[in-house]
């Protein structure tokens, strides 16, 4: 059972591996499908459906923009709808009820009291029976206690009718509950209770509407009066009659909501109409409710029915932009090919244009929100906020990352995207483009981190001056204010600019296998394991190294290549030297161990430091750019002297295989490369000179570069007839600057002539233009060869 389910299960894993290989996708089908996930993902990015956008105006503000309808549209405005609603109901006024003979029915319960008290008084005089005394005292009691001070004596007539005096004095009018005090207006409406039909409107505050608590402190204030009672009496008194104090008049919360909810019934919807292309209002007018509402009905319009048509409108102006820019970076930067594909060049810009998009996606959005929180001008202005967004992050990086010629592309490519984010399309586009273009050339050498710091400044001070422009292009006044505020934003967003390109650049650097100026100056590093072990292992290959790597470095720099990468593959490009220095004639001190050894060993002992040297190159994980000039600069030339030598030694010379005497390519793929065979050839073929004289050293540099050209080496790589010239020409003065002749004074001694060339057409230099000083001894006579 085991055996048949792991069978099964390989020959799933086998039909599985096969549809995958059958459905692979080619490499042109993955940068297709990448370019088209790059327009949707940027087409989000700056305009996205789904997105809210932020209410720009309040009532009151001043239009920063003249507002222009895009098509007829007819809007309710619900939300002002809704405000006239909330408007009416407000002017409602609060209905009260009224009840007029709340006075006069207070006297008449107070008189039925006293009366009832003036009966419990006599009953209890005449030794009523309990049951009948307990029943009044039910009924009737109000205060124990001041019931039973009010029947310590019999009151007089003139006292009683003093009493109710300030009972009804005391009750007239219109009292209210203490609660409804907060339900009072300027103006209120009073229904009396008696006559429903009829109603009033009071215009408070009036002296005959008295809360609840005042009328009854009156009350006490008209008992306190009565001269002819004790306090004890006095207080009995209050404390029954304040009993008898009640509101006369009542909030009818009921017939309040109703009449509010008629009167927003009755405000009809607020409906929007505009024509297509009707000016709603000029930049500079104060926004007021009706202008408002205009706004809304055109900002609910668009994103209700044109969102989507926005959206695929965008979506396809950014598909024809990056075919624009895929073709640019197809066909402009062919120099570039050699160290990245269009495929992979176009990737890198890219993924910056990407991370710039968002920057400003995002940075316009926090631009408008921070206005919004401010009133005051020029706080309240999202143009001078959005200042600070690093525009130059484009340029900046891609100057570093690829050439200046697609960095400036770049910037005015990101910049036409821009146009389709910012507030002020024109404004933020001549902006973006001349900060992008400062970016561009302010940066001469990436050479150290602090390079992108200086360029972060320099850019800084350029957007300060150009948002003074822009400000002064829209007629704002130049108050001191919004001078200061416009001259930080833009410093701030230089600085920004590179600080961000600080922080991604290493992670570009390294998803993308890219050199920098820093990060090959890195590897330049005398204190590195492998530049080390060259130094003491193979001292004479260490200083050619640095000998060529100083004539490849001004080649470049002659024909616009770049000199500092082929300076740095100079040091590395011999290091397969280390594990046989002492076969390689820059080594040697007069003993030559070719000398003993047959022409194919020797062939294979000089080949194979190009293949040590791509392994040690993997082992210590040199960079590819690198660790391509070790093959390179050799091409696929021969061997041709101890070619020639095996031939003359062999019984039969055509058992020899060239194969076996030639070096394992590939040919130059780069200018670089091509500059460092010639450089290489040169500074040996100079070096074993006697007489370095200007004409010897033009002699063997135009014999070198004719035999390179003789044998094809050149055939791959993109160099011109013209800049062969000028390479030639460099080459002679660099070597005229490391090899001039010195003057002889007493006591100099002149290095030794051993193993060198007195006449330039002796050196041994091979249809390749290979110097092959190692095929021959100068303690033995040179074997003469014969020519083809």
């Amino acid at each position: 059972m085991k055996s048949l389910l792991e069978k099964n299960l390989r020959k799933f894993s086998g039909k599985i591996l096969e549809f995958s290989r059958a459905n692979k996708l080619s490499i042109r089908q993955k940068f297709w499908i990448g370019f088209f996930a790059l327009t949707l993902l940027s087409a989000i990015l700056i305009q996205n459906p789904l997105w809210q956008r932020l209410n720009k105006y309040r009532e009151g503000e001043v239009l920063r923009e003249s507002i222009i309808s895009p098509s007829d549209i007819t809007f309710t405005d619900e939300a002002e709808t809704e405000r006239l609603r909330q408007e009416a109901q407000s002017k409602v006024r609060p209905i009260f009820v009224f009840e007029a003979n709340r006075s006069e029915n207070a006297v008449q319960n107070f008189r039925l009291f006293w009366e009832k008290l003036s009966k419990r008084e006599e009953n209890a005089n005449a030794n009523a029976k309990p049951q009948q005394g307990k029943t009044v005292q039910n009924t009737l009691s109000l205060d124990l206690e001041a019931e039973k001070v009010l029947l310590l004596r019999k009151f007089s007539n003139n006292e009683v009718e003093a009493i109710v005096r300030a009972l009804r004095e005391s009750t007239e009018g219109y009292i209210y509950n203490d609660n409804d005090r907060r339900y009072l207006q300027n103006e209120v409406i009073v229904f009396d209770q008696q006559r429903p039909s009829q109603q009033s409107i009071q215009t408070l505050p009036e002296t005959n509407w008295i809360a609840l608590s005042k009328a009854r402190e009156k009350l006490k204030e008209r008992i306190e009066n009565i001269r002819t009672l004790s306090e004890k009496e006095k207080q009995a008194f209050y404390t029954i009659l304040e009993k008898f104090v009640q509101p006369s008049v009542f909030y009818d919360a009921d017939a309040t909501e109703k009449a509010r909810e008629a009167a927003a019934k009755a405000v009809p919807p607020v409906v929007v109409s505009l024509k297509r292309q009707q000016k709603v209002a000029s930049e500079g007018e104060i926004v007021t409710s009706e202008i408002l509402s205009k706004i809304n009905a055109i900002q609910a319009y668009t994103e209700s029915h044109r969102q989507w048509n926005r959206f695929f409108g965008t979506l396809i102006l950014l598909a024809a932009l990056y075919w624009v820019a895929w073709k640019y970076i197809e066909h402009r930067s062919p120099h570039l090919k050699s160290f990245l594909s269009a495929e992979k060049l176009f990737a890198v810009f890219a993924s910056v244009v990407i991370v710039q998009l968002i920057l400003t996606t995002v940075s316009f959005r926090i631009a408008e929100f921070t206005a919004l929180q401010n009133i005051k001008a020029p706080l309240n202005d999202p143009t001078i906020w959005s200042f600070a967004i690093p525009f130059a992050f484009t340029s900046l990086s891609l100057v570093l990352l690829a050439d200046r010629r697609l960095a400036l592309f770049s910037g005015i490519f990101v910049s036409l995207l821009v146009g389709l984010v910012a507030p002020r399309p024109l404004e933020f586009i001549l902006y973006s483009v001349i900060s992008s273009s400062v970016a561009v050339y302010g940066i001469k050498h990436y050479r150290s981190r602090s390079s992108l710091t200086y360029a972060g400044i320099f850019t800084g001070f350029a957007n300060a001056l150009i948002s003074l422009s822009i400000i002064a292009y829209l007629q704002q006044p130049f108050v001191f204010d919004t001078v200061i505020l416009s001259v930080c934003c833009g410093l701030l967003g230089g600085v920004i600019s590179s600080a961000v390109t600080a922080v991604t650049l290493p992670a570009l650097e390294s998803l993308f296998g890219i050199l920098t100026d820093v990060k090959l100056l890195e590897l330049s590093n005398a204190e590195l394991p492998l530049l080390k072990q060259l130094a003491m292992k193979a001292p004479g290959t260490n200083q050619h190294s640095h000998a060529v790597g100083q004539i490849a470095e001004e080649a470049c720099r002659a024909i616009g290549a770049n000199g500092l990468l082929a300076k740095i593959g100079a040091l590395y490009h011999d290091i397969g030297k280390i594990a046989a220095p002492e076969h390689f004639v820059e080594n040697q001190h007069g003993k030559n161990p070719h000398d003993v050894l047959n022409p194919l060993q020797s062939a294979k002992i000089i080949i194979t430091h190009v293949t040590y040297g791509m392994k040690l190159a993997k082992e210590h994980k040199l960079p590819k750019i690198i660790a391509d000039f070790i093959p390179q600069h050799h091409g696929t030339r021969t061997l041709h002297y101890f070619l020639r030598k095996a031939q003359a030694q062999s019984t039969n010379p055509d058992e020899i295989e060239e194969n076996d005497f030639r070096y394992p390519g590939p040919k130059p793929q780069t200018k670089e490369a091509a500059i460092m065979m010639i450089a290489d050839s040169c500074e040996a073929a100079a070096r074993s000179l006697a007489e370095p004289t200007p004409e010897n050293l033009r002699f063997i540099v135009t014999k070198i570069i004719d035999a390179i050209l003789a044998d094809d080496q050149l055939d791959e790589c993109d160099l011109t007839l013209r800049e062969l010239t000028v390479i030639r020409e460099s080459v002679i003065k660099s070597l005229n600057a490391i090899y001039h002749s010195r003057v002889e004074y007493p006591g100099y001694t002149p290095p030794s002539k051993e193993k060198r060339y007195v006449s330039p057409a002796d050196i041994p230099i091979s249809k390749g233009g290979e110097v092959e000083d190692e095929a021959v001894s100068p303690s033995k006579p040179q074997i003469k060869i014969a020519k083809e």
